[in-house]
């Protein structure tokens, strides 16, 4: 059985479950510390959760974990996939709803991806990730979740004259959300990415329509300090080089550091101050077939390495650890299901030429198909 056969029988078994993520989430309150997302915290969540199918929880769901924030709060993640139980969800939604502008923007998008001879199909296959703004959310602040896609069917490799996919993938995440096409942005994205060095991939873009019209851009696989900052300087970055070479200097005395990744803002007046880092010490590949296994002590040095910095709060990074487990193997109506969790990556958040915020990513991963 393949992979997209394995979510597709865990999609229909946990239709048997519930109705909404918020029923699926409800049972792993025990396995969420609350030094990492409080009670109060996890409501919200909830209220989030339960306006997404539970089906959705064939695909990796998780959260952004703040380590710098005393308050155990988090934003929500879940990904889901054209011509599966949750796109038919949302296309329901978009026909009956006309106020669910989250659902109008995701029907737009997978008309692309669906569509015969799609080449943004070709980029990055038929799966979108959104990040709900939950702990985060400004006050007032709109309900559209980011989105995310990443070329993951033809992989965008710096020095490989690929300007026809990025601006495929720019163009749809724009006309999804009913943006109308700004030359000069897309012109940025395009001077950023051909600055990219051979042997980095672009890794995702994204937008958060609910906080500004910026393209988010995460580029992966610099090989030393010295590559990427005299990438940041090509790319146009207007922030101090001299604060990312000492961050990374610090991390690299800790820990070995195998890989780097840049997160970066293209706005129509060019690249946004904020950069984040993602330090890589486990090399992945998204083919891996075991992709989203980590090693119970896989970020140990990574998280010892963090601890030195007096903006993380200890009690979360020791919570943090216990969240890598072994497959658990769970029992529910419709039978057996294996629940992988794991940390996907680590962001350090360099505003104002200082390092201001650092970011779990964590995951959970539910199949009723797989066998460890």
């Amino acid at each position: 059985m393949d992979i997209d056969e394995a979510v597709m029988l865990t999609q229909d078994r946990l239709a048997a479950e519930g109705g909404t993520m918020g029923d699926l989430l409800g049972h792993f309150r025990s396995r969420v510390a609350p030094v990492l997302i409080g009670d109060r915290e996890w409501e919200r969540i909830l209220g989030c959760a339960r306006q997404l199918p539970i089906t959705m929880g064939a695909l990796p769901f998780g959260f952004e974990l703040p380590l710098h924030a005393r308050t155990p709060e988090a934003d929500f993640g879940v990904s889901l996939a054209s011509r599966t139980r949750p796109a038919a969800f949302f296309r329901d939604r978009a026909r009956t709803d006309s106020t669910d502008e989250t659902a109008r923007a995701i029907m737009r998008l997978f008309r692309q991806i669906d569509a015969d001879d799609s080449p943004l199909r070709d980029v990055v296959g038929r799966k979108l990730m959104l990040e709900y703004d939950i702990g985060s959310a400004r006050a007032g602040g709109g309900s559209l979740p980011g989105m995310f896609l990443r070329p993951g069917e033809r992989p965008i490799v710096g020095a490989s004259g690929q300007v026809n996919d990025v601006d495929v993938v720019v163009d749809a995440l724009v006309s999804c959300l009913g943006w109308e096409t700004n030359g000069t942005q897309r012109e940025n994205v395009e001077r950023v990415y051909l600055a990219q060095p051979e042997d980095t991939r672009m890794d995702s873009f994204g937008v958060f329509p609910s906080r500004s019209r910026a393209i988010r851009l995460a580029i992966m696989g610099f090989k030393s300090q010295r590559e990427l900052c005299s990438y940041l300087e090509s790319a146009g970055w207007p922030g101090q080089i001299s604060a990312v070479e000492s961050v990374l200097a610090r991390f690299e005395q800790r820990a070995n550091i195998v890989r780097t990744g840049a997160n970066i803002d293209v706005h129509e007046g060019g690249v946004g101050p904020t950069l984040g880092l993602t330090l890589i010490v486990k090399q992945r590949y998204t083919k891996d077939s075991r992709y989203w296994l980590d090693g119970l002590t896989d970020w140990d040095p990574f998280l010892e390495a963090i601890s030195h910095e007096d903006l993380v709060f200890p009690e979360k990074l020791a919570a943090l650890a216990d969240w890598v487990s072994k497959p658990t193997t769970l029992f529910a109506k419709s039978g057996r299901y294996v629940l992988l969790r794991g940390i996907h990556h680590i962001k350090l958040v360099i505003e104002g030429n200082q390092l201001r915020k650092a970011k779990a990513y964590v995951f959970m991963v539910l199949s009723g198909a797989v066998a460890f």
